[in-house]
C-alpha cells in the first residue's frame, strides 16, 4: 500500500539534457584562468631567492595546477559527449596532454614558466573545440 502511494508522490515528468545542469555553466576560461596563474607563480619563483618565498610559491602552484587538472577533467567527463569525440577524434588526446601538463610530470612538478606556457596552448586548443561545438 506504501509502494503505490509513494510512487504517486513521485514527479511523472522526465526532463534530459546533454549536460548535468543547464548549459553556460562550463567554460574552459576557470582552467585558462588557474594555468596563468601557474605561470606566474613560475614566473615569481624563479625571479626570487628567498627559500621560504620559494617553499610557498610551489605550494600554491601545485594547488593550482590539481585546479586545471580539475576543471579539464569537468570538461571532460561532463561537458563533452560522444558526438563531440567523433567530430573532433583529437579531443581525447588534448585532455590527456593538457592534464599531464598541469600534473606532476608538467607544470606540478616544474617551476619552468615554459611548461605553462605548454599548458596554456593545450588549454586553448580545446576551448577552440569547445568554442565550435558552442555554436551548433
Amino acid at each position: 500500500m506504501l509502494k503505490p502511494l509513494f510512487k504517486r508522490m513521485l514527479p511523472q515528468i522526465t526532463a534530459s539534457a546533454h549536460c548535468d545542469l543547464p548549459c553556460g555553466v562550463y567554460d574552459p576560461a576557470q582552467a585558462r584562468i588557474e594555468a596563468e596563474s601557474v605561470k606566474a607563480i613560475c614566473e615569481k619563483y624563479q625571479a626570487n631567492e628567498d627559500p621560504e618565498f620559494r617553499t610557498r610559491a610551489l605550494i600554491i602552484k601545485e594547488q593550482r595546477s590539481n585546479l586545471v587538472k580539475e576543471h579539464l577533467w569537468v570538461l571532460w567527463t561532463d561537458y563533452f559527449k560522444p558526438p563531440h569525440f567523433e567530430k573532433y577524434p583529437q579531443l581525447h588526446s588534448l585532455v590527456n596532454e593538457a592534464t599531464k601538463l598541469a600534473g606532476a610530470s608538467g607544470s606540478k612538478g616544474s617551476a619552468d614558466p615554459k611548461v605553462a606556457e605548454e599548458l596554456l596552448a593545450k588549454i586553448d586548443e580545446i576551448a577552440t573545440i569547445f568554442w565550435e561545438t558552442k555554436k551548433a
